[in-house]
């Protein structure tokens, strides 16, 4: 249970995780001086908009690719170390 006043809009969630990731979690928490839940809830915040954002810059890259190639010039050849890679 959250410790922050609700806002519109916000929902809750139930999860259930092992004694190991709620100790742990306990541990990360204490380190930014908030409660586990709070700590859990702006770390799925985090993930959620890192993934958002990753959608959208492929999105972006699939409908502008040809454009940016047309103004720009193709993008380089692959080399010998990014086939290593």
């Amino acid at each position: 249970m959250s410790t922050h006043a609700p806002h519109s809009g916000d929902r809750e969630l139930r999860v259930t995780v092992t004694d190991d990731v709620y100790e742990q979690l306990q541990v990360l928490a204490a380190d930014k001086d908030v409660p586990a839940e709070e700590y859990a809830a702006r770390m799925l915040t985090d993930d959620v908009t890192r993934a958002r954002f990753l959608s959208g810059a492929e999105q972006f890259v699939t409908e502008h690719a040809s454009g940016f190639a047309a103004h720009f010039g193709p993008g380089p050849r692959p080399t010998a170390g990014d086939r290593a890679a």
